[in-house]
């Protein structure tokens, strides 16, 4: 039985996963909630700023960085299968 990853399908959930958690970020840390993990993406994300445009800039940054990563994943997993 093969069981392969499709890495692309799996690169763009990981994107879109990614995008949709810094804008709940970006609206809790513009809110006051959650601003510990907010400083924290700030400091990791060279983009990421609590406003509109950092807001929007920071989900750009983390879907491609996470495309990347969960598409490598992939292609490593199924290389290795």
């Amino acid at each position: 039985m093969d069981a392969k990853i499709k890495p692309i399908p799996l690169g763009y959930a990981a994107g879109i996963i990614s995008a949709v958690v810094m804008l709940l970020l970006g609206i809790g840390g513009n809110l006051g909630i959650y601003m510990g993990a907010v400083e924290m993406m700030q400091r990791w994300h060279l983009l990421f700023s609590s406003s509109i445009l950092g807001i929007i800039l920071g989900m750009l940054e983390a879907a491609v960085i996470s495309f990347i990563l969960a598409y490598s994943l992939a292609w490593l997993y199924n290389y290795f299968l």
